[in-house]
Parts: C-alpha cells; structure tokens; sequence
C-alpha cells in the first residue's frame, strides 16, 4: 500500500509542480488510444475481421472526430510503414500503427484547434484540473475497495490460500486497474472543459465537417450518420454542462 502512495502522490506532485502539463496530457492520450488499438485489433488478423465498431464507438465518444468505421480499414490498407522496434508501439503491425498514428495525430490537430479558441492562463489551470480531478477521485474510490478487499481477505484461508499473499496478488490488480482506468477518465475529458462557455462553442463551431457517402441500412439508417450523432450527443452533453456551471448557484431559500 505503501508503494501505491508513492507512485500516485508522486504522479500528482509532477502535475502540481509543473510549469506546464499540456504534453503530458497529449501523452496519457496517446497511451490510452495504443491501449485501445490493441484491446479492438489483432496483428496477426485482416482489417476487415477487427472490432472496427468497438473501436470508432470509443474514439467518437471521447474525441469528437466522427471516424467512420470504413475509414479503419482504409488507413490500415495504406498502412507501410512498422513502428521502431522497442517504442512504445513495438508490436504492431503496419495496419495498426497507421490507424494509432492517424488517431493520435487527429487529436493533437483537435487540440491545437481547441487551444486557439482559449485564454492561455485560464487553459493551463483547467488542464491541470483536470488530471488531478481523475487521481483524487478514482483514488478515493480505489482507497474504499482496498478497505473492503482487507476486511474480506481472511476468508481465503478457509480455502487453504495464504491470506498475505492472496492479498498482495488482488492489491497489483486493482492497482493496474486504478491507473488504467485515471489515464482513461483523463483521456476522456480532455475535450470536455473550456475556459469559457463562448470558446467551447467557438471551438465545435470550427471544427472540420467531413462530407461522406453514407451507408445505409434497412433497418438502422445512415451508420456514418449515426457516428456523427454519437459526436453531436457528445458536444450537447458537454455544453449542457458548461451551462449548468455557469449558472449563479442560489445562496439563500426559494421564497
């Protein structure tokens, strides 16, 4: 446990002492989209036998890039190019490392876009904000499931398991988890605040509309219509939200 607190408040530290936390905040992205990359694709399978819907369906809902499916398969197609051996993307196929490459590429482009819309000083504390929002938060919680898993840990012993170690070995796993699961809340935010409600409108406003031949079903209508309403449902929730922030809160009784 010990050992879990030195990494956590040493992760938090870093981005409290920061001068900036912009390119460690691009990083813990690309972390996490080279995680989904190899959760929905294979290296060893055709494009066309990935999970592309799992996998434009998590990019769309956390970056607001309206990637069709299709378009997957055809980065991947074009994809020549290997990763360099002992990099982080070290194990990829060439049709895996374009559609990472392309991904990640789009979200910095996004973000830069984002940024111009920004007032600098204000942009910097948000960005911190939100970092250490996902630790202290999914801390908490993981320090209540840590209590739970001691309380309940004796009963191993009723299974001829030593309860120690059975108790470090589930300690590591909900560990990885926690960090697994801060980097995705951080990943998941990114575009989601604003230092004001005018630039986050100024920023969806501008983004690039893409013109696309939809594929229509029988049943289920337009699927790049149906990515790009996963986008849309997206932009609403958050500027709901700014709203909802923006509001004066009521300090004495509704008369």
């Amino acid at each position: 446990m010990n050992k879990q607190r030195e990494i956590i408040y040493g992760f938090r530290n870093q981005i409290i002492h920061a001068e900036e936390v912009r390119d460690r905040l691009m990083d813990i992205m690309e972390e996490v989209v080279l995680e989904k990359i190899r959760q929905f694709t294979s290296n060893d399978a055709d494009p066309h036998e990935w999970n592309r819907r799992g996998l434009a369906d998590w990019v769309n809902l956390n970056f607001p890039l309206g990637l069709p499916e299709t378009d997957i398969v055809k980065i991947a197609d074009k994809g020549q190019e290997v990763p360099v051996q002992g990099s982080m993307y070290d194990s990829l196929s060439a049709g895996q490392f374009a559609v990472a490459r392309h991904i990640v590429q789009s979200v910095r482009d996004l973000y830069e876009l984002k940024v111009s819309f920004e007032r600098s000083e204000s942009l910097k504390s948000i960005e911190r904000y939100t970092i250490l929002t996902a630790i202290d938060g999914l801390w908490k919680e993981h320090l209540y499931h840590m209590d739970s898993l001691r309380a309940s840990i004796g009963l191993r012993a009723y299974g001829q398991r030593d309860p120690l170690i059975e108790y470090k070995v589930e300690a590591f796993k909900m560990f990885d988890e926690l960090m697994v699961n801060v980097k995705s809340e951080i990943c998941r935010n990114i575009f989601l605040s604003a230092s004001s409600l005018n630039a986050f409108e100024q920023f969806f406003r501008n983004i690039p509309q893409r013109t696309v031949h939809h594929e229509t079903s029988a049943f289920r209508g337009p699927k790049d219509a149906r990515d790009g309403a996963k986008a849309s449902d997206m932009v609403t929730e958050a500027t709901s939200e700014l709203s909802r922030a923006a509001q004066p809160a009521r300090a004495a009784p509704k008369v």
